[in-house]
């Protein structure tokens, strides 16, 4: 007779446990949302009966892929306004936004996802035919990584917009008027002058989000910068029944979110947990906002921008050390994160467990990479970047500096582990897309054709314990996800087909998603 009662077996199956072992095994038994044991087929069918049985047909098996990095509500804007991703040319980008105007029946236009780089003249864009065609108004065009905007002359002159240079931010000025063009701090000038949409409306455009990163066997993500407000609207959706992802979110520095982590510590409200504080250093690469120690090889007068001084990264820190948060600081170049490393030492003095994480560690001065070891700082990475920004990188930095750049096999060496994401929607959500860009280095066009920078290529292993395991353990969730072992929670992916990096890309798909030991996606339920 069978002994022990579960709630569901998967068998025939090639179960990666994930285990410092790498061990794989045949079948899984799992109750009440938690795996009770995972072992060789004969011995789970014999020593447990359950309630639903599923065949795996001998398929791959890992546990539920978490992004480590993504911005659930930026995507959510982004389906709710005029999606400008892949635009050829600005032509392209106003017949999108006449095209969504048209159908609309909001009196203003948000878009995202615009980037000069893909346009035949490769050249930053100024408001003048935007706002001949949009002329009464609020116009607000996002580019592709958030740290720049195109906003018409109703939006800047209902903002009072005038001035240059602000701190963290830069007002473009042609012939001595605003362009239109508004980077990294100087955004803020215009955005509290625009309408927010519905909340009802983002609840279902994250639900939607939710479906499209169920399908590629995600079930976590780590949600990279939430305002005060937003913690009641995830706690809204987790308490419905419909948001089922596990979210680990980092909260922006704000008074009201200070203020929050004071009172509560480190904060659970079933699969919503937050703990950690999201802080910008510097900007982008693409817009030539990230912060340089040398100025940029194609605008020799500019070394970018530092977001938040020295002196209030140094306070958020000291605040999170106290509190028990995590300090998550966005850093892309070698400037901005040299100064984060240094701030950084103090953390680790005071807690060499602090687990404080570099958001994006993109280029890095090769004397600072062993500061990483040194003070113990995490680096949170998204591969695909490497293989996008390759088109213009070395334009950007020159040759001698892509030494650094990009430079995720020499970060795994330092710290022994990376968080892995997609920093969506500024790239896709796809998983696969990121494996192939870490393994081969290339995107899925499988572009460059021998590879961008094949020396930091990761091992196959790697990228997935960097969306798995090592995820876990960069949210202080090591303990109850991130492996497929006895008492962790049975989030786990059934791949339809072998999960593994090929030399050319090729798209694979969950064949059913579970999270807590339920069902939550099945290919063959569409």
């Amino acid at each position: 007779m069978k002994g022990q009662k579960v709630d569901l077996i998967v068998h025939n199956a090639k179960i990666h446990v994930m285990n410092d072992a790498g061990s794989v095994y045949d079948a899984m038994a799992i109750r009440d949302g938690e795996i009770i044991e995972v072992g060789p087929e004969r011995q789970i069918l014999n020593k447990y009966r359950c309630d639903e049985e599923i065949d795996a047909l001998g398929k791959d098996v890992y546990p539920g892929l978490t992004d480590a990095h993504g911005h659930l509500l930026m995507y959510a804007n982004q389906k709710l306004g005029v999606d400008l991703s892949g635009a050829k040319s600005m032509d392209e980008v106003i017949y999108r936004c006449e095209k969504y105007y048209a159908k609309s029946s909001n009196k203003f236009i948000i878009g995202g996802g615009w980037d000069e780089s893909l346009w035949s003249n490769d050249s930053v864009p100024n408001n003048k035919r935007l706002s001949e065609v949009f002329k009464n108004i609020p116009v607000c065009l996002y580019r592709v990584d958030g740290h720049a905007a195109l906003a018409n002359q109703f939006l800047i002159q209902k903002a009072k917009v005038s001035e240059g240079k602000i701190d963290g931010g830069e007002v473009k000025i042609e012939n001595g008027a605003p362009s239109g063009l508004l980077v990294d701090n100087a955004i803020n000038l215009v955005s509290k002058h625009l309408p927010a949409y519905p909340l009802n409306q983002v609840k279902d455009a994250i639900l939607e989000i939710q479906e499209e990163l169920l399908q590629y066997g995600i079930t976590g993500t780590h949600e990279a910068g939430i305002d005060f407000k937003h913690i009641q609207l995830f706690k809204s959706m987790v308490s419905s029944g419909k948001y089922h992802l596990e979210l680990y979110a980092m909260l922006m520095n704000s008074p009201e979110n200070r203020a929050f982590a004071a009172k509560n510590g480190p904060y659970r409200f079933r699969n919503l947990s937050i703990r950690s504080f999201k802080v910008f250093a510097d900007g982008s690469l693409g817009s030539r906002s990230a912060l340089l120690k040398k100025p940029y090889s194609d605008d020799h007068q500019n070394h970018g921008l530092l977001l938040t001084s020295v002196y209030e990264m140094r306070k958020i820190a000291q605040f999170c050390l106290k509190n028990g948060f995590q300090m998550n600081t966005h850093g892309i170049g070698d400037s901005a994160n040299a100064l984060v490393l240094e701030i950084y030492k103090n953390a680790f003095e005071r807690n060499p467990d602090h687990r404080f994480r570099l958001e994006h560690s993109q280029i890095i001065d090769p004397a600072d990479f062993s500061k990483f070891s040194q003070y113990a700082v995490f680096p949170s990475v998204q591969p695909t970047h490497a293989t996008t920004d390759q088109r213009w990188a070395e334009k950007r930095l020159g040759k001698d500096r892509l030494l650094g750049a990009y430079a995720y096999k020499s970060l795994l060496r330092q710290y022994g582990m990376l968080a892995i994401g997609t920093d969506f929607p500024v790239e896709s959500t796809n998983p696969f897309y990121t494996i192939h860009a870490a393994v081969q280095r290339k995107n899925p066009k499988n572009e460059p054709l021998n590879g961008f920078l094949v020396k930091e290529s990761l091992t196959f292993d790697e990228v997935i314990r960097g969306m798995t395991i090592w995820a876990a353990f960069s949210s202080f969730q090591e303990n109850e996800l991130g492996s497929l072992e006895k008492g962790k929670k049975a989030n786990f992916v059934i791949f339809d087909k072998p999960l593994e990096s090929k030399s050319t890309f090729d798209q694979n798909y969950a064949w059913m998603t579970f999270i807590r030991g339920k069902k939550v996606y099945s290919l063959n339920e569409l």
